[in-house]
């Protein structure tokens, strides 16, 4: 992301996972870690969403951390339909971030492999905040959020993303009573509108640390 970027390999379970790791400029307050869009449609840690996650939560004093999947860029294995990227994620974070205040975030397959992952995390570690953009609802099973990590969750979408349309997160969301932020005019990337993303991250951020 930057010339400070920290490269880093760890060992998961399908073999060696890439990781990048950003710091803030002070004591960090906790560790988010992201998670990247679909392998197979040329999903990476360099997507210019995840690194404006990124970018947000250095901004707010976070460490940030983002990570290929299995068989993206030096990760080694084979995509493996969210099962095994939830493996990784989890891996990272054990690795990574195993003690603390934790975020984890993630953008379209990400933020469904990142729910599937607070899923699990949610009752043994202290994850503060809970960042899904353009969850791909209309495409996987996203998790379940539980009550209590609402105030805590930012959800983002783009009113005319045509990859994973709004209607498909709405129907998610409805059940759980869970508040979506809707971007006007957004598409799935964001086209246009990073900064905008980036503030919207940034204001949950700092509401939550207030």
């Amino acid at each position: 992301m930057n010339s400070q970027t920290e490269k880093i390999r760890l060992q998961g379970a399908a073999g060696v996972i890439e990781v990048q790791r950003d710091l803030p400029a002070d004591a960090p307050r906790g560790i988010a870690v992201i998670a990247h869009p679909h392998p197979l449609f040329g999903g990476t840690m360099d997507n210019k969403v995840v690194q404006t996650l990124a970018r947000a939560f250095v901004a707010c004093g976070w460490t940030a951390v983002r990570f290929n999947f299995r068989g993206v860029g030096a990760s080694e294995g084979a995509h493996d339909e969210g099962r095994g990227e939830c493996e990784d994620m989890l891996d990272v974070v054990s690795q990574l971030a195993a003690e603390g205040p934790l975020a984890i975030a993630g953008f379209s397959f990400g933020a469904f492999v990142a729910s599937c992952a607070a899923e699990k995390l949610w009752a043994s570690r202290d994850v503060r905040q809970l960042v899904l953009v353009g969850t791909a609802a209309s495409r996987f099973t996203v998790a379940t959020l539980p009550a209590e990590a609402h105030e805590r969750t930012l959800v983002v979408h783009g009113e005319a993303d045509d990859t994973v349309p709004l209607a498909a997160v709405m129907d998610w969301a409805r059940p759980q009573s869970l508040p979506v932020t809707v971007v006007p005019g957004g598409g799935h990337f964001f086209h246009g509108q990073l900064p905008l993303l980036k503030s919207l991250v940034v204001r949950h951020l700092r509401a939550g640390a207030a």
